[in-house]
């Protein structure tokens, strides 16, 4: 059995599995479908989620969680909304748990690790994240990713020996509610940035919403304790750059469709993938409203997500009252 393994056979979880064994290491990689674990097996291939890859012979697909027991490392890659079912499932777990999905749970409003304490209370906790594409990162382009570690340094020298890779190379931090908040926070602002996309409204409005967003993502960040070095980092700006500015994010084109005039019920039905900021807006607006946390910008994707007109609310935004620029403003 190997001492890593990977939740989640969609994209991601795909190219992070492809990745650690791209040294030719043993990674296990459970997927919910078992069409998709039948294909990995039998022709090293993941054509739903991940086509264009031609998996290592090393990574060995699994159905049963149980399989999982043996492994030292896991990266929980299932979706956000789904991961707290996921854990709950898995064998008793006492390595290290690096969450790697990114959202908020809706039903409880819980960042992913303090689902994860419930659902793996013995395990240490660790999360990657960062301006990271799956297909690039399958096909061994370079990347950097932020490591939080909840264990401090000692799990620091422990994991990142297990993920780093020559074109793969994770930056240390113990910040792990910071690495969270800018995972989650960051697909809420890419679905605005691809409204202006789709409202064709130019280069400057959208960079000017990435520019705003991130004050919003800072201010909910300090509400949270997180630290704005991270904010500031590749977990914060960093992916929120990268995830605002392509068609490649599954969020950006949901909000590109929506500003092309598509219904965001239909694009949600219809959609093979999950676009976890349409899932996380809602509960980050009903949680920064209850700490007083103003994000207009969330607030305006709410609306939208929600039937709201996109070129009403790009006027609305436009007509917010002038004020300082200032993360706190």
């Amino acid at each position: 059995m190997a001492d890593v393994a990977v939740l989640g056979g969609g994209a991601w979880g795909t190219a992070l599995a492809q990745m650690l064994a791209s040294d030719g290491r043993d990674v296990t990689l459970w997927a919910l479908e078992p069409e998709v674990v039948a294909e990995i097996n039998a022709d090293h291939r993941n054509t739903p989620f991940l086509p264009d890859a031609q998996l290592t012979p090393s990574i060995r697909a699994i159905s049963d969680l149980a399989d999982i027991a043996d492994a030292q490392t896991v990266l929980a890659v299932a979706p956000a909304q789904h991961l707290r079912k996921v854990l709950a499932e898995m064998p008793e777990f006492s390595g290290d748990l690096v969450i790697c999905a990114k959202g908020i749970e809706q039903s409880t409003g819980a960042l992913m690790s303090d689902m994860a304490h419930e659902t793996c209370p013995s395990a240490s906790l660790a999360a990657l994240s960062g301006p990271t594409f799956a297909h690039e990162v399958a096909a061994g382009l370079p990347a950097a990713v932020t490591l939080a570690c909840e264990g401090g340094e000692e799990q620091w020298k422990r994991l990142s020996p297990v993920i780093a890779r020559p074109t793969f190379r994770p930056y240390y931090s113990d910040d792990l509610i910071g690495a969270e908040i800018g995972g989650a926070v960051k697909n809420v602002l890419a679905i605005a940035c691809g409204v202006v996309d789709g409202l064709a409204l130019g280069q400057n409005a959208r960079n000017a919403l990435i520019t705003r967003g991130f004050a919003e993502m800072a201010r909910f960040g300090a509400a949270r304790g997180a630290s704005f070095d991270t904010m500031t980092g590749l977990c914060g700006l960093g992916d929120l750059v990268l995830t605002c500015s392509s068609t490649s994010s599954r969020n950006f084109s949901l909000g590109k469709a929506i500003g092309e005039g598509q219904a965001a019920a239909d694009l949600m039905a219809n959609r093979h993938t999950v676009a976890e900021g349409a899932h996380t807006a809602p509960v980050l607006q009903r949680l920064a409203r209850a700490e007083g946390i103003d994000m207009p910008i969330v607030d305006a994707v709410v609306a939208m997500l929600e039937g709201a007109k996109a070129a009403d609310i790009a006027d609305a935004l436009l007509a917010r009252p002038l004020t300082t620029e200032s993360r706190s403003a």
